[in-house]
């Protein structure tokens, strides 16, 4: 009975284990997904950048028509002048549209040159978010498999525990799902100098000598902490004044 037991006891703890994996794969998965905020990010500031700088720049040819068109219609004005101060008065106004156009061209080109900047940066930062794509992808899919091959030893082991747990009487299964509950998965302990190896409290004498006896068929228990007691090597002698003991 004991060696099934064992057996059944190290298969719960791999499908515990399993399930565990199992659940945490969601997680993982939003966790790869995470990195990609980054690089979404980036390339959002940049487009917004790059639509900041474009606005400038058309703020900028506007500058520049407008005072181009100033100075045209001074330039126009001036045969029709009929007086030396209006004529002075009127190439002031032309001068200063000549230089108002030379400033707004200078800031034309200026813009001109941050929107072509701007938009290197947002192809660079789209290359990286292709790039970080292409990684989370793949890392995704690696996640997604193991836990298709989790999902698979998992209904293996709980398809081998059911074979299992067939072979062992109902009351036996109840003493070890009790212990199980009890002890977070470990309902057996070895019976190792004249100790449970449980709890490392000491067994009677009786117990002790049972539990190692070869064609022993009866289940004994440790009377302090209640796991089923196992040997997995042969009996010493055990001492005559235990402090704590086990029955079955």
């Amino acid at each position: 009975m004991i060696p099934l037991l064992l057996e059944l006891q190290k298969t719960d703890r791999e499908i515990l284990a399993l399930r565990s994996e199992l659940e945490a794969a969601p997680k993982q998965i939003r966790e790869v997904d995470g990195k990609l905020s980054g690089a979404r990010g980036a390339v959002a500031a940049g487009k917004e950048a790059h639509t900041r700088t474009l606005a400038a720049r058309k703020k900028a040819e506007l500058d520049v028509a407008e005072w181009r068109e100033k100075a045209r219609k001074f330039r126009a004005q001036s045969a029709a002048v009929k007086t030396n101060e209006a004529y002075k008065a009127l190439q002031h106004e032309i001068a200063n549209a000549d230089a108002e156009t030379a400033k707004a061209e200078d800031a034309q080109l200026d813009q001109m040159m941050a929107a072509e900047e701007a938009e290197k940066k947002v192809k660079a930062a789209e290359a990286v978010q292709k790039e970080a794509e292409q990684a989370v992808a793949r890392e995704r899919k690696e996640i997604e498999n193991r836990a298709r091959e989790t999902n698979r030893k998992m209904l293996a082991d709980i398809s081998a525990r059911e074979k299992l747990v067939r072979e062992i009487p109902e009351e036996v299964r109840e003493v070890y799902a009790r212990q199980a509950k009890r002890h977070h998965g470990v309902a057996l302990a070895e019976a190792r100098n004249e100790q449970c190896r449980g709890c490392g409290m000491r067994i009677l004498p009786h117990t002790y000598q049972e539990v190692h006896r070869p064609e022993s068929r009866d289940l004994y228990t440790c009377e302090n902490c209640g796991r089923i007691l196992y040997a997995a090597e042969p009996a010493r002698e055990a001492s005559s004044n235990p402090t704590a003991a086990s029955v079955s």
